[in-house]
């Protein structure tokens, strides 16, 4: 693995390493259409709707979730592949000379 995707993966292992965070992927990827609005997204997690939008931002920005606008509010939807993506590098053993 080179250094350039190291960063990356690390981002992203970090990003879903906050626990609130992981909730969030996990409501959104349990929600209906896999898509979850921000406004559903506070009341299961018990947080104001500022703080779980940086929550998202966040996840986002780690390619993670990505976010559609439809009017006033924000859906946020899986990336597809991006966990399948983590899972990989967690589970193969490339370079370890088994």
């Amino acid at each position: 693995m080179d250094a350039a995707r190291a960063v990356s993966l690390s981002r992203q292992f970090k990003a879903i390493a906050d626990p609130n965070r992981l909730r969030l992927v996990s409501l959104v990827s349990a929600s209906p259409g896999s898509e979850a609005c921000v406004c559903d997204l506070t009341e299961p997690l018990d947080l104001g709707q500022p703080t779980v939008s940086h929550h998202l931002k966040i996840l986002v920005d780690a390619g993670i979730l990505r976010r559609e606008k439809r009017g006033v509010w924000a859906y946020y939807s899986l990336v597809p592949g991006a966990l399948d993506a983590l899972a990989d590098v967690l589970t193969t053993r490339t370079g370890t000379g088994r």
